[in-house]
């Protein structure tokens, strides 16, 4: 590997772990305000990375992908933040809004870090490079994980928040997909049809990240 590849791999690293970090977190407070504290007794309310990290989800297949795509896509997660819905008091509006928050997140992060690709331009010249290449990984990280974790495919959070207004019946049938789940995201990888889908909504992030931008510049 390049000197210049593996730069890029150390650059990569924060958007990534705070990408998944970030987004575990907020589901984990979104559900203690909903009345489970599963996760805050569990010691999982913590924006430290290495509670969170999935071997496999948080670095091996974020790493194959960002190599494969040069740093294009990628796709991870890490270890499932411990939810008990049953203590909601709420169920339905629980896991809805515990669902939507892991989206929002990542897009409000990709605003945060097009805030600091403007702040890059405003540091030593030294330091402008790194930052501005990291911050465009994170805008585009997150953009990723927003789209990806929107589509309608149990177990990702779209599939969730949709579920949520099913009928019991077609909840049960619905959830049935979810062992398949993974694998069906997989397949939709490697035909290129998932890109297909998710390129429109990515470039509308990614448009809006732009104009962000060019507020301050």
């Amino acid at each position: 590997m390049e000197n210049f590849e593996i730069g890029l791999v150390f650059l990569a690293i924060i958007p990534i772990l705070s990408a998944i970090t970030l987004t575990l977190v907020a589901s984990g407070y979104v559900a203690r305000y909903y009345g489970d504290d599963t996760a805050e007794t569990m010691g999982r309310l913590t924006l430290n990375p290495l509670k969170h990290i999935d071997l496999i989800g948080t670095i091996i297949l974020p790493l194959i992908m960002f190599l494969i795509s040069n740093g294009q896509y990628i796709f991870g997660w890490g270890k499932p933040m411990p939810i008990n819905s049953r203590k909601f008091r709420d169920v339905r509006m629980g896991i809805r809004m515990v669902a939507i928050s892991g989206p929002l997140t990542s897009l409000l992060m990709c605003l945060a870090w097009s805030m600091m690709y403007v702040i890059s331009f405003w540091i030593p010249e030294y330091f402008q490079e790194p930052l501005s290449i990291m911050s465009m990984m994170g805008i585009k990280f997150n953009a990723v994980f927003c789209v990806l974790n929107l589509i309608p495919i149990p177990p990702l959070d779209g599939a969730r928040f949709i579920d949520t207004f099913l009928p019991a019946r077609a909840s049960m049938q619905y959830r049935k997909l979810e062992p398949y789940g993974t694998w069906i995201i997989l397949l939709l990888m490697a035909t290129g049809l998932l890109a297909y889908f998710i390129e429109p909504f990515l470039e509308l992030i990614l448009r809006m990240c732009q104009a962000l931008i060019s507020i301050f510049m």
